[in-house]
């Protein structure tokens, strides 16, 4: 009878050739099954985990392993799972409880269609760095500026990229982030270092896309909004709902929490709670129903479109396409994942990556692609810094380089992947497909290509003392040359 160890000898690790073959059957499913049958992307995914399975399975695992390998995955992802859930439980709460139509009657006071776009990626920005989620602000203040942004006759479209790059320009910097712990805790960079760090990448990219966005509004200046007369929206929402500006303070009581770092689950269970309360103590909606609305989320037929779009949202049952989606996608990033698929191809890569340019290039590369292949944010921060942490200890780079290029690719490229659990996320909260509110996403496109670009000119690239000093006296002695 062979031992464990025999057994697990027998296990070969993939040649390249072979770690491509569900990778290039996953393109080819997801491009057939969506550009060619308008097909959702959950069975082109289902598939390319059973054809990443039978790889397995010729590599010599056992089936008890690469299922262990699927639920390992899904298991990193369920947290985000039930955190989805309540997000859509707040949403249809926060609309039978007034506190979204307030939102958006305010909003719609205060707001101008020619500065709407730098004051929605803005107003991100702050309600998620202060409480260190982009889900949670988008879930928040993110469904509250695009119901504002509708009225106002604005892209959809445009305006969750502007809200997607400023909540994730708070979940990237924000000391309270996840992921702003987990990249320097993968590779050893200190915390703050880290993100001093990131500022040098970071801030450019911001600064750009508010700039952008300022251009793009020039457009609307002047211009009211599609429906005519903004008042006419304000009047259906005072009919339907009682508007007060005491209902304001659900939303700042969450992000209160959030500061006093109360954990993201229990928060926003809260806040759905206060969503039930308002709807029936203010909006004296029945208790049967204002229950009901948590999991079937708030409907309403007023024959008036731009209305009822506003209003009919929100439920746990409006996330469960995408709860399906993260759950397939993470068995197929777990199968990869046991396997060594992803740790073959980085293997292979770093051939290619000779200078530290090449180097962070392709690190930046390697986290789109887990992005795309491992569909979920944490695998792409940590499958990377797990890979070329000892191989950027080997040139001499500090650890926040890596931990660095890990945010700026991995977590800001993760909600433009329409399969990933973040753009899964996002396309569900905000109401807008992926890959519309992609071009628009700015922060997200550019934060990678300056990564890349510090990376080829050496610009606020730190080594360890002892190799910036070797090279200092290179450059003295090629210049004395």
């Amino acid at each position: 009878m062979k031992t464990y160890n025999e057994e697990k000898s027998t296990v070969k690790t993939p040649t390249l050739f072979v770690a491509l073959i569900p990778i290039a059957f996953m393109i080819i499913a997801l491009f057939v099954g969506i550009f060619i049958y308008e097909a959702d992307p959950h069975i082109p995914l289902l598939l390319s985990a059973g054809v990443a399975s039978i790889v397995a399975l010729g590599l010599g695992y056992k089936w008890k392993d690469i299922e262990n390998g699927m639920l390992d995955a899904v298991r990193m992802a369920l947290q985000a799972i039930v955190i989805l859930m309540v997000i859509g439980a707040i949403i249809g709460s926060w609309i039978a409880g007034g506190i979204v139509p307030t939102m958006i009657y305010y909003g719609l006071d205060i707001l101008a269609p020619g500065y709407f776009l730098v004051a929605a990626c803005a107003i991100s920005c702050i309600v998620s760095i202060a409480s260190g989620n982009a889900w949670t602000a988008a879930g928040t203040i993110g469904i509250a500026i695009m119901g504002i942004g509708h009225g106002l006759g604005m892209n959809p479209a445009m305006v969750a990229g502007a809200v997607i790059s400023g909540v994730y320009f708070g979940d990237k910097i924000s000391p309270l982030s996840e992921t702003t712990n987990l990249a320097p805790g993968i590779v050893g960079a200190e915390l703050f270092e880290h993100i001093r760090h990131m500022l040098y990448t970071t801030v450019p990219a911001l600064v750009i896309s508010l700039i952008i966005y300022a251009v793009m509004g020039l457009k609307f200046a002047g211009k009211g909004s599609k429906i005519s007369e903004v008042g006419l929206l304000q009047s259906q929402l005072a009919d339907i709902f009682t508007i007060s500006p005491w209902l304001l303070l659900g939303p700042v009581f969450i992000i209160f929490m959030m500061i006093m770092k109360i954990p993201a689950l229990p928060g926003l269970t809260i806040g759905a709670l206060i969503g039930t309360f308002c709807a029936i103590v203010v909006q004296k909606v029945p208790v049967g129903d204002a229950i009901g609305i948590l999991y079937y989320g708030y409907s309403i037929e007023t024959n008036i479109k731009v209305v009822d779009t506003l209003l009919n949202n929100g439920g746990i049952e409006s996330v469960l396409y995408t709860v399906s989606l993260i759950i397939i996608a993470m068995c197929f990033g777990g199968v990869l994942e046991k396997t060594k698929i992803f740790e073959t191809i980085v293997h292979s890569l770093l051939k290619l990556a000779k200078k530290t340019g090449s180097l962070i290039a392709t690190t930046v590369a390697t986290c789109i692609s887990a992005n795309i292949v491992g569909c979920d944010q944490y695998l792409s921060i940590i499958v990377p810094g797990r890979m070329y942490a000892a191989e950027y200890e080997k040139r001499g780079l500090k650890s926040k380089n890596l931990s660095r290029t890990l945010e700026d690719a991995g977590t800001m490229t993760s909600p433009l992947v329409p399969w990933n659990t973040c753009g899964a996320f996002m396309a569900t909260t905000l109401g807008v497909a992926t890959l519309s509110y992609l071009p628009f996403a700015f922060l997200c496109l550019l934060s990678p290509l300056i990564a890349i670009l510090y990376g080829m000119i050496g610009f606020k690239i730190e080594y360890k003392d002892e190799v910036a000093a070797k090279k200092a006296l290179k450059s003295k002695a090629n210049a004395a040359g």
